[in-house]
């Protein structure tokens, strides 16, 4: 016989690992979203992302508290499939996490370059130096 306790910890445990894989969707969406160029897409899947995460940290405290059980219902308490589907979501999020951090990190390096090559854009004239006949070249620095 189930007590009320461990019945709500197994809801909350199938709310984290739905929770888990909804994230994992968010992250995909979100690096195809910057692929494609959609913003608008790619803020959608921010807000999704924030609000996931933080229904993700409220079921991580829930679950982490201590729960009065008696004897015969501790073996019932998140059985194995449970707990070993809970782990390969959380690897294949964290997995992701790592690609997107990646995929992140290289898009904020091209849009600091081009930042850079556009400020920097003088649109001056240099005259070539030596010797040789002065040509006129157009010329920005990066």
């Amino acid at each position: 016989m189930y007590t009320a306790g461990v019945q709500d910890r197994e809801l909350k445990a199938a709310e984290y690992l739905q929770s888990l894989r909804d994230l994992a969707q968010e992250l995909e969406r979100a690096m195809h979203a910057i692929a494609r160029n959609a913003l608008a897409e790619f803020e959608e899947s921010i807000a999704l992302q924030q609000s996931l995460c933080g229904r993700l940290g409220e079921l991580a405290r829930e679950l982490s508290a201590p729960l009065e059980v008696h004897a015969e219902d501790m073996d019932t308490w998140l059985d194995n499939d449970m707990t070993n589907q809970i782990q390969a979501a959380s690897g294949v999020l964290q997995k992701l996490n790592l690609r997107y951090a990646a995929l992140l990190q290289h898009s904020s390096r091209s849009v600091a370059l081009m930042a850079s090559l556009f400020s920097s854009f003088k649109g001056q004239f240099q005259e070539a130096s030596g010797p040789r006949l002065k040509h006129q070249t157009w010329s920005c620095q990066v």
